[in-house]
């Protein structure tokens, strides 16, 4: 096995060390992982290992941060050397995040957990707030070599140190291996735990990222040729320091930005520290997550699962785009939460995703701004608004003298999206001058969950920062150009993308979504006709222009041209009535966009 694991590593794809995205017309998402294997182990029985055969091997998952070729590989082979289930094997980027899902799991069973350590842990470390913030209730107990590990009433996790073997006890029931700069390996010990694999990869789906590409190779090698994890050679902090200041230039911001592992690690670490704020300076306060409720579904799912765990906090529905305006549902919510006497962090997204709406800045701040009363006349907790910018990261919010920098503001971007083109998946946050001590408490919780930017991403960032808002605007010249013709070819479409008005201010989005015309005698019919339009214009992009049109979940790519329906991806876990069945389409700068015109025309041709 082992031997055809190192042919395996010589041998694979480029695009399993470098693309964050993968297709997801070879997609099943309830097979992830499990697909992959199933045919991974069929090539290890037939012998093969050579790279056109292993590039046609089913998509192990559809996005980098859940997991990917190599992380599946990785969990494998660990699994195989131990007699166990690859399912029960799952890699972390984080060294403390698999330990926060055993304890998420444990908290909402009402069941006991034990964690022992060896060395010094972040868990001992941070005991107080992972029990106060998190509401994660655990004992601790530190492990000196021959210790005996006594029976508990409860879960047991052991905490160890680069060991690729299972701590051989019946006492403990979840094994996490540390394993320095790449990350960290869970292993659910037995089959009576097996219960827990879901919830595990829900937390690594939501909360962080899987071990990267690279740190999964680089364990693999370790593993096959039995020796010691090479350290990589690092200009870290040279790397992390240009990282800042493009960042800084770019946002116009002053104040330190931070660089997670992930968009989703940035928003947790948003989340978690807020709440910590909220329970120093406002305590016993109910805590007033307004999220909209046909969002990203990662930021919708992530939202909800923090409330599910903490009593004071609860997700508020705020509808933003359609037949909705988002200053005014703003204003009625606001209005409510001041009236209940609570404390108001808003989720938004502009421009709005998939809908591509930018709402009145202006009124937008003045709501944002606009000092309300409680029920008993006492001056309500004035909000802060947490801006996810990733589709327009080059407009200044948060700058002196800018729309939103007199209002509690604190703005965060996907990495995988302009920021680095799609070559990994790290984010960043920004915040104006008065979130300064809330930003403090976001890096606590950034660095407690272990979620900040690799030295690889940080690698990445440095040189790919600098080139970003030449990316945009050339991206959004294609855009806007292949909008014109759609609108041209087939003006019965209804189009979502930003006004000429709207681009001269600065919001020049590549990506737009398209609800196709329709017919039938019901709505029914209508509906079931336009989402089988959809899978055939995407197919027909795919197929005839394979080397550039892809089906995937992407944005600010540094080529081609990305096609989704977001209802079946990014919104895979919101509620079914607010999902978006339309296609959304992704462009960047360096495509054929000829091609795609023609291809178009093609299409319009065919219906």
């Amino acid at each position: 096995m082992l031997n055809h694991i190192r042919e395996v590593l010589e041998n694979m794809p480029k695009d399993w060390l470098n693309l964050t995205t993968h297709r997801l017309d070879i997609y099943k998402e309830d097979q992830a992982k499990v697909e992959f294997l199933e045919r991974f182990e069929d090539l290890g029985n037939e012998g093969k290992a050579d790279v056109k055969t292993l590039s046609e091997l089913p998509t192990a998952f559809d996005y980098i941060r859940l997991g990917h070729p190599l992380s599946c590989i990785l969990e494998y082979t660990i699994a195989e050397l131990n007699n166990i289930p690859a399912a029960q094997v799952i890699s972390f980027s984080s060294k403390i995040t698999p330990v926060l899902a055993v304890l998420r799991k444990n908290l909402l069973d009402k069941k006991s957990t034990r964690i022992l350590y060896q060395n010094e842990s972040t868990i001992a470390k941070h005991a107080e707030i992972i029990k106060k913030v998190y509401g994660y209730d655990f004992e601790l107990q530190h492990l000196e070599d021959g210790d005996a590990i006594e029976a508990f009433e409860g879960s047991t996790i052991f905490i160890s140190n680069k060991d690729q073997t299972i701590q051989k006890d019946s006492n403990v029931d979840f094994q996490v291996q540390l394993h320095g700069d790449l990350g960290s390996i869970i292993i659910v010990t037995s089959e009576e735990n097996a219960h827990y694999v879901p919830e595990i990869q829900h937390v690594r789906r939501r909360e962080t990222i899987a071990m990267t590409p690279i740190n999964c190779l680089a364990a693999l090698k370790t593993l096959v040729n039995k020796s010691e994890v090479q350290a990589a050679t690092s200009n870290r902090e040279e790397d992390k320091a240009k990282v800042i200041n493009s960042i800084k230039e770019i946002t116009g911001t002053t104040i330190e930005p931070l660089i997670g592992s992930s968009g989703l690690s940035i928003q947790y670490a948003i989340m978690m520290g807020l709440i910590h704020d909220a329970f120093e300076n406002h305590p016993g306060k109910e805590i007033k997550f307004v999220v909209p409720p046909n969002c990203y579904g990662g930021t919708n799912d992530q939202a909800r699962r923090v409330a599910a765990c903490i009593d004071q906090v609860e997700v508020v529905d705020f509808p933003v785009d359609g037949d909705h305006e988002m200053v005014k549902s703003l204003n009625s919510v606001l209005a409510k939460i001041a009236d209940e006497d609570a404390v108001p962090y808003i989720i938004a997204e502009i421009p709005t995703n998939p809908r591509v709406e930018v709402p009145d800045l202006d009124k937008l701040k003045n709501v944002l701004s606009q000092e309300r009363k409680t029920s008993t006349g006492n001056k309500a907790v004035d909000p802060v608004f947490i801006l996810d910018q990733t589709f327009c990261p080059n407009v200044h919010f948060l700058g002196e003298g800018k729309i939103l920098s007199t209002v509690r503001t604190i703005s965060y971007a996907s990495g995988s999206k302009f920021p680095s083109g799609g070559l990994c998946t790290a984010g960043y946050c920004v915040g104006n001058l008065i979130t300064e001590s809330l930003m403090k408490k976001v890096d606590l919780h950034l660095n407690l969950c272990d979620n900040e930017a690799t030295i690889l991403q940080m690698e990445i960032l440095a040189k790919q920062l600098p080139s970003m808002l030449e990316r945009i605007q050339s991206a959004y010249n294609n855009t806007r150009a292949f909008v014109n013709f759609i609108e041209r070819t087939l003006p019965e479409a209804k189009i979502n993308f930003v006004s000429e008005e709207l681009a001269a201010q600065g919001f020049t989005p590549s990506v737009f979504s398209l609800d196709l015309p329709t017919k039938g005698n019901t709505p029914e019919e209508k509906e079931d006709f336009k989402r089988k339009l959809n899978h055939k214009l995407i197919n027909l992009m795919i197929t005839k222009i394979p080397n550039e049109s892809k089906y995937c979940v992407s944005y600010g790519q540094l080529k081609g041209c990305y096609w989704t329906i977001p209802a079946t991806s990014t919104q895979g876990t919101t509620k079914e009535g607010d999902k978006d069945y339309i296609a959304r389409v992704a462009m960047s700068g360096n495509m054929d966009l000829a091609l795609h015109k023609e291809v178009f025309q093609e299409f319009v041709d065919m219906i």
